[in-house]
This record gives C-alpha cells, structure tokens and sequence, in this order.
C-alpha cells in the first residue's frame, strides 16, 4: 500500500510569489499612473483645437486680430480636465487644467501659440500662421519643464 502524504507549496515558495508579485507592482504601478495622466492631458489639449481653428482662420483671412479674449472661442467649464479656455491680443491660446488631483498639473496652464517661419508670435494684422508652438513657458505655460516633458504629448513639449 503506498501512503499519500500532503501536496502543496511550502511557505518558502509562497513567500518567492508574493515577492515577485510586489516587485511587479512596484515597477508597473508608477507607469500607469504616469499613463493615465498622459491621457488626461491629451484630453485637455483637445480642447485646444476650436481656437486653434478660429486663431488660424482670422489670421489667413488676413483679417486684424480682435484681441484678448474676443476670438470667439473662448470657454468655461470645457471638459473634466479643462475649467477655462482663453486667448491673449494675438491669439495665444490658454488652457487651465484640472482634475489631475495633482498639484503639480491642476489649476495650471498650456499654451498654443502660433508661429510664423521664423519663429516669431504674431503682432498684428496680415501675419501667416506657419506652425504652432505648444507648452512653451515663453507663451504662458506654468508647468514646471519636468513635469511637461513626463506628461506631455511629444508634439506639444515647448
């Protein structure tokens, strides 16, 4: 007759799972958080896009600038992540963040600016917008430069 003794794990194997378990989540944790806040932000600088239109359609009219905050598109309470939407004599664009429930994005602002081919803002009537310059402290961006470039899509990083 042959005896069946107990199967299992010892307390030393279990105890090697749980530790990889936690070294996982310890790795993975703080890049889904950064992830989801990315995500966040590319929200937000959604709602960049109607004045980025309303800016680039007066400026191709080559129409004289109506200035601050009479671009038409300006707005408040915009999205979850965006409280207001406002825009300087030439047509720079801000957005003011929130619900990050983080201190370091909320009740901050993004800019968008344009930009000519050489690199200058607009400074009045007759100007061509050739691209945009986005995140650029220069324009009114107040994020701290580290936390734009963890956070911020490659394509708005000043």
């Amino acid at each position: 007759m042959r005896r069946h003794g107990q199967t299992g794990f010892t307390i030393v194997e279990l105890m090697i799972v749980v530790m990889v378990i936690g070294i996982l989540a310890a790795i993975v944790l703080p890049s889904v958080r950064n992830y989801a806040v990315r995500a966040k932000m590319s929200e937000a600088l959604l709602a960049l896009a109607p004045c980025k239109g309303a800016v680039t359609e007066v400026y191709q009219s080559l129409a004289d600038p109506p200035g601050a905050g009479n671009w038409g598109c300006e707005a408040v309470n915009v999205s979850q992540y965006v409280s207001q939407t406002t825009t300087t004599e030439f047509g720079t664009i801000l957005v003011t963040l929130r619900g990050f429930n983080d201190g370091r994005l909320d009740s901050h602002d993004i800019s968008l600016a344009p930009i000519d081919n050489t690199g200058s803002l607009p400074t009045g009537g007759g100007f061509i917008v050739r691209t945009w310059r986005c995140g650029s402290p220069i324009d009114g961006t107040d994020i701290l430069p580290q936390y734009i470039q963890q956070y911020m899509p490659g394509s708005c990083r000043g």
